[in-house]
């Protein structure tokens, strides 16, 4: 993806000028901007203000970005992402950003904004890992969801997010050149562990029992498919989505085909459709979690090794 030169200070706030009348514009009253504004501010503490969308992209920042960045986040922790709408205070911070890092497709309102206020520079997940669709099960609500079939759970293949956190650390290069090298450095020790937590799932799911796990909604796909794993949900991508009777009678007869034997629960997303069918079908339920956002005791890494333990006991693997 190109990137932008970085605006002077009066563009920055022209930036998110437009963007708060934008947000006016559908009928959300925004504070003025004044010359005494957040823009200075950020401009006098010397640090790269970077917006990320949610927790994943966040984390990245964060951890390539250093002392160097200044963080804000889009979706509060505990705060299911895929239907985000944004405040009129983010509109802004979006428009006064020096790097925005977004999932297009997978938060529309997001996506808006970006497109409204044109920020310095911008890292698009799909852009270094374009997406892939996965099934998992049909949409049943009659309606098309914001990513159209496409997965945006790219991240829970290690690989994959490997590849956008290199992105990543490539546009807080061209923000930021003085500090390229720390931020090239810090990617590639993130890689570099990365690639350990693949070897680790490598190894871990190798020897297994079954290959086959139920979900309550389609967001392991990439991690299926990485470790040659097949995946059944109860929902399609969309966590909110309400299986038809057919389906569940499909997942039902699929799950007890083959020898199934839990029925995995999410952290952000209702318990109680697949707690239902976990009695009917006398099987145990456990937590696998996509890392759509993390309690604040949790990070990337512990969540994955967590759903590593999880999917071994699922799946009856040898440790």
């Amino acid at each position: 993806m190109s990137s932008r030169s970085v605006p002077p200070r009066h563009a920055r706030r022209l930036r998110a000028t437009v963007a708060l009348l934008a947000a006016g514009a559908v009928g959300v009253t925004a504070p003025a901007l004044t010359g005494t504004g957040r823009a200075e501010e950020r401009d006098a503490d010397g640090k790269v203000q970077v917006v990320a969308a949610f927790y994943p992209l966040e984390y990245l920042a964060r951890t390539i970005g250093g002392d160097h960045v200044d963080v804000t986040g889009l979706t509060a922790p505990g705060v299911e992402p895929h239907d985000l709408e944004l405040s009129p205070k983010q509109v802004a911070a979006v428009g006064e950003a020096d790097l925005v890092v977004h999932l297009k497709g997978f938060q529309p309102a997001v996506d808006t904004a970006v497109e409204q206020a044109a920020p310095g520079h911008v890292a698009e997940a799909s852009h270094y890992s374009p997406l892939v669709e996965h099934t998992g099960a049909e949409e049943d609500d009659g309606h098309a969801h914001a990513h159209e079939g496409a997965d945006p759970h790219l991240w829970l293949d290690p690989t994959r997010y490997a590849l956008v956190a290199d992105g990543v650390a490539d546009q807080l290069t061209a923000a930021d050149p003085a500090h390229g090298a720390e931020y090239r450095a810090n990617a590639a020790a993130l890689t570099g562990k990365l690639k350990t937590l693949d070897a680790d799932y490598r190894a871990g799911l190798e020897h297994c029992t079954n290959q086959t796990f139920l979900t309550s909604h389609a967001a392991f796909g990439y991690l299926a498919d990485a470790y040659g794993l097949h995946q059944l949900s109860v929902s399609g991508l969309d966590p909110e989505a309400e299986p038809s009777a057919a389906r569940l009678a499909a997942i039902k007869q699929e799950a007890t085909e083959h020898g199934v034997t839990t029925v995995f629960t999410e952290t952000l997303a209702s318990p109680k459709l697949a707690e239902t069918l976990a009695r009917e079908l006398g099987l145990r339920t456990a937590v696998l979690d996509p890392i759509e956002g993390v309690s604040r005791d949790n990070d990337y890494f512990s969540v994955m090794r967590a759903n590593l333990a999880a999917l071994q006991d699922a799946l009856g693997c040898a440790k």
